[in-house]
């Protein structure tokens, strides 16, 4: 490994495994006596650690006497009273079930599920969160008429619910607490029916879609459409009148769209009333989306549920919004193992390998799942599984309560981006430098300070580009103090820095021009480095001129005539700029659109100004040209151009036809009419004669 990759990775500190622990206690024990245990004490760890046999002997259910002789006197202990059954049911008040009564509207799998109640008295309810389930419930027992209610605890196991159920009434279980090392039986729920049965009860459970079940079937609970309960929820209050109206508002509409949950529901219909009464109008009605996706938000990092490994995916899908779902998922994972580290250290974190449903975590999310074409280095690939969340403000606001208002997960976090910035698709590195910029303008020190300096400060280039990104996308987002940073940055004294910068502005010249060459420019004017006896050979572009005149080809391309015109100005009387011009604008010259034409922008551009009769700009383009073919290190790369040009238009008429009025305003000086002479006479086709393009530029300029 060499001096810089050593430099560049982290220290690894191995954390001890459990077997080298117990030598480490063990070796430290050694040699010295342990001291007697007491007797209840070993009593008390045999009941805990033996066999099931072993303790159920010590606890004296099989202690006894069967035969033989007895002598002094015997006691017969037969246990003591038995303890009194705790219940673990509460009443559910009247006054929920009453306000459930008016809102609440039924659907196909509530349907099912009544059908199912009324005949086994027992329907287990599989849904996912903030669907309304426990709502359901309720109303399933309301439905068959039960008056009397109760709930039972979340946490009560599942063998000790036939003791819970003992009384006429009707029962509800959220959440049921079972996984793949605790599945229920078929016997278990048989003995559970046998019991309703015989108490006259029915229970209904609500369970996570992916609950381990053991084979029983459950009715997949699916809410009713969001249109049919916003209007239950209004309709009440305003009349049935009002509600196409009210309906067919712009922001209602919008709401309905993005198929918020019940609650969310609920607190929208609040509005909308209120909005009918006069008491709100129509903007703070709309405003509701976003404080709904803050309140999301919030109830997504700071509840139990989800579970940490789901909370690691929402911060993943806040960072990958809209890429590939197997992506997401993969790096998601990542993401948990190191927060799981911050909050459990000394457990090592168990990833789901296949308990995680991805219909279930686009519902979490509030996300939809859709089928595109993902765009790679190879051509678009079609038929990707992509993912992106509903509302657009939830990536926004995800990352900025992560980042603000739970610092302690920011070590995690930052490594995370860190790892995807050395990750080798682009689409990725490109999400962790657009994530840097989101935290960047929710913290712009605090960011800086964990990755857009670390990126620009390593010895890695391509982390320079990473940061330039996260800075040029920051600059786009309106973060104030970005434009100072890469101001100083691109006329500072760190190398890497400064390339940072200057790719940074580079990009950031088609929106703010102005701006951006004028930073260039002072970069260019700063003194030159101390010589470096290490450094490139005399005969090679250094490498920050390069990068400055990459940033100019940029800004050539994309802002066109306001750069050429202060470029062909400073051309002749600013030695410091002279040759990064000249550079950018080779570069620039050899580019092709890219499209179905793949024409070359710069000959194209100057074309458009000769038909539309622009003569400064086709003038400023020849002062160019004329400087490329006089100057004596870039006159070979400059012919070398108009010779790819000459081979491009045997195949493009237009080009030909841009190309002839080039090269007649090239010719006006007898340099550089024998140059193009002797260059159209040495281009051939492939059988070795000579070009007939070639052939009809040299008769067009009477060149023979």
């Amino acid at each position: 490994m060499s001096q810089a990759e050593t430099a560049g990775t982290p220290k690894v500190v191995d954390e001890p495994t459990q077997e080298s622990e117990k030598k480490r206690q063990d070796e430290a024990t050694d040699g010295q006596e342990q001291p007697r245990q007491g007797a209840w004490e070993a009593r008390r760890d045999l009941i805990a650690h033996a066999p099931a046999f072993v303790s159920s002997l010590v606890n004296g259910d099989q202690f006894g006497q069967t035969g033989g002789y007895h002598y002094g006197d015997q006691h017969f202990y037969f246990g003591g009273r038995a303890e009194t059954q705790r219940s673990l049911s509460g009443p559910v008040p009247h006054a929920e079930i009453e306000a459930l009564t008016t809102v609440f509207r039924g659907c196909d799998s509530f349907d099912e599920a009544l059908g199912r109640l009324r005949s086994d008295r027992l329907v287990i309810l599989a849904g996912g969160r903030e669907t309304g389930r426990r709502s359901a419930a309720l109303m399933l027992l309301h439905r068959l008429g039960i008056d009397r209610k109760r709930s039972i605890d979340s946490r009560t196991p599942f063998t000790a619910l036939a003791d819970q159920v003992d009384a006429s009434a009707g029962y509800i279980l959220c959440d049921l607490a079972v996984d793949r090392n605790r599945p229920l039986h078929e016997a278990q729920m048989l003995a559970l029916r046998e019991q309703l049965e015989r108490a006259d009860a029915h229970l209904v459970i609500t369970a996570e879609p992916l609950t381990t079940l053991g084979g029983i079937t459950a009715v997949r609970w699916e809410p009713p459409p969001a249109e049919d309960m916003l209007r239950a929820h209004v309709t009440p209050v305003t009349g049935e009148a009002a509600w196409p109206g009210l309906c067919g508002l712009t922001p209602v509409r919008e709401f309905l769209e993005r198929q918020h949950p019940p609650e969310e529901i609920k607190q929208f219909a609040q509005r909308l009333v209120a909005h009918h009464q006069g008491k709100i109008g129509l903007d703070d009605l709309a405003a509701f989306g976003r404080t709904a996706v803050e309140a999301r938000v919030a109830r997504w990092l700071t509840e139990d549920k989800p579970d940490l490994h789901d909370k690691a995916f929402l911060l993943a899908l806040a960072v990958l919004d809209k890429a590939p779902y197997a992506v997401t998922a993969e790096l998601a994972d990542g993401l948990f193992v190191g927060l799981h580290r911050i909050q459990d250290p000394h457990v090592q974190p168990s990833i789901p390998v296949f308990g995680s449903s991805r219909e279930e975590r686009l519902r979490l999310a509030h996300a939809d799942g859709y089928v595109t074409a993902e765009l790679t280095e190879w051509g678009p690939l079609e038929g990707t599984f992509c993912a992106g969340f509903r509302d657009e403000q939830t990536a926004d606001m995800l990352l900025a309560e992560v980042w603000n208002l739970h610092p302690s997960a920011r070590p995690a976090f930052a490594e995370w981006i860190r790892e995807l910035a050395d990750d080798r698709r682009p689409l990725v590195r490109t999400r962790a430098a657009s994530a840097a910029a989101l935290l960047a303008k929710a913290d712009l020190s605090s960011t800086m300070a964990h990755l857009i300096e670390p990126w620009a400060d390593s010895r890695k280039p391509h982390t320079w580009l990473i940061a330039a990104n996260a800075l040029t996308m920051a600059y786009l987002l309106r973060v104030r103090a970005v434009s100072r940073i890469l101001h100083d940055w691109c006329t500072g004294d760190i190398d890497s820095r400064r390339w940072t910068a200057v790719r940074a502005f580079g990009l950031l010249g088609p929106v703010h021009h102005e701006e951006t060459l004028a930073a260039l420019l002072d970069a260019m004017h700063r003194p030159p480095p101390p010589e470096d006896t290490d450094g490139p050979e005399s005969n090679e572009v250094p490498e920050e001129t390069r990068q400055l005149a990459d940033a100019l080809e940029l800004l050539l391309l994309a802002v066109r005539d306001p750069v050429l015109a202060t470029l062909t100005e400073l051309l002749p009387v600013d030695r410091a700029v002279r040759p990064h011009a000249l550079l950018a604008f080779l570069q620039a010259c050899k580019q092709t659109k890219g499209d179905d034409s793949d024409r070359p922008p710069v000959l194209d551009w100057y074309g458009q100004a000769a038909a539309a009769g622009d003569a400064t700009t086709a003038r400023r383009l020849i002062v160019f040209w004329d400087a490329l073919l006089t100057d004596r290190e870039y006159n070979p790369q400059a012919l070398a151009v108009l010779r790819g040009w000459v081979r491009r238009a045997e195949n493009d008429p237009r080009t030909e036809a841009d190309l002839t009025t080039l090269l007649a305003a090239l010719v006006t000086t007898p340099t550089h009419r024998r140059r193009v002479s002797h260059l159209l006479k040495t281009v051939h086709d492939s059988k070795g004669v000579v070009s007939p393009t070639a052939a009809r530029l040299t008769k067009r300029l009477s060149l023979d």
